[in-house]
């Protein structure tokens, strides 16, 4: 005997979810923001002063740009998300953009193919970045976003002259970096 028309049910409650999918991405997610360094060591006010002289402060500012990549890029994009809090169709469009980076760019492990063609790291970073340029001028909060991309980097700029770096240990893929540059 068949049911015909009927609504086929399964035995789970919910829809099943990929689970190795979901603890990958949250494992990318977390391996991503380990290189965030603690907020009380970057805002420590024993180990702010002035550069003793132009070399100095280039040396700070380069190790300090390495040592804090991932809290300056925290203070960027709280700084445009401020700056865009009285366009509210900017900052959907920045909320949906910033997942399209995510998921196209930063967790992807495999190469996108698109009709059976492998399409490079260079070529989607380019893309993502002209549509996102693209998307974001045609929301008319140009001005914002610049002004918002200028304060950051005045901010990040100040922070990493001022603090000292005579505490800050990198790790060995930073020291190597650092000493190619």
């Amino acid at each position: 005997m068949t049911n015909y028309g009927a609504i086929p049910t399964s035995s789970h409650g919910s829809p099943v979810v990929d689970l190795d999918s979901v603890s990958r991405v949250k494992q990318q997610i977390k391996d991503g923001l380990a290189t965030r360094r603690p907020w009380r060591v970057m805002f420590d006010f024993h180990s702010v002063g002035i550069p003793r002289g132009l070399s100095d402060a280039f040396s700070r500012i380069k190790k300090n740009l390495l040592y804090f990549q991932t809290n300056y890029a925290i203070v960027f994009l709280v700084v445009i998300f401020l700056s865009l809090i009285k366009h509210p169709t900017s900052l959907i469009v920045l909320t949906v953009l910033v997942f399209v980076w995510i998921f196209l760019y930063f967790l992807r492990d495999e190469p996108i193919k698109l009709f059976s063609y492998q399409v490079d790291d260079k070529t989607v970073l380019v893309c993502l970045s002209v549509i996102t340029i693209v998307l974001l001028f045609l929301t008319n909060a140009t001005l914002n976003i610049a002004g918002a991309l200028l304060i950051g980097a005045v901010l990040v700029l100040i922070h990493a002259v001022v603090r000292k770096t005579d505490d800050l240990f990198l790790d060995e893929k930073a020291a190597m970096a650092e000493t190619l540059a």
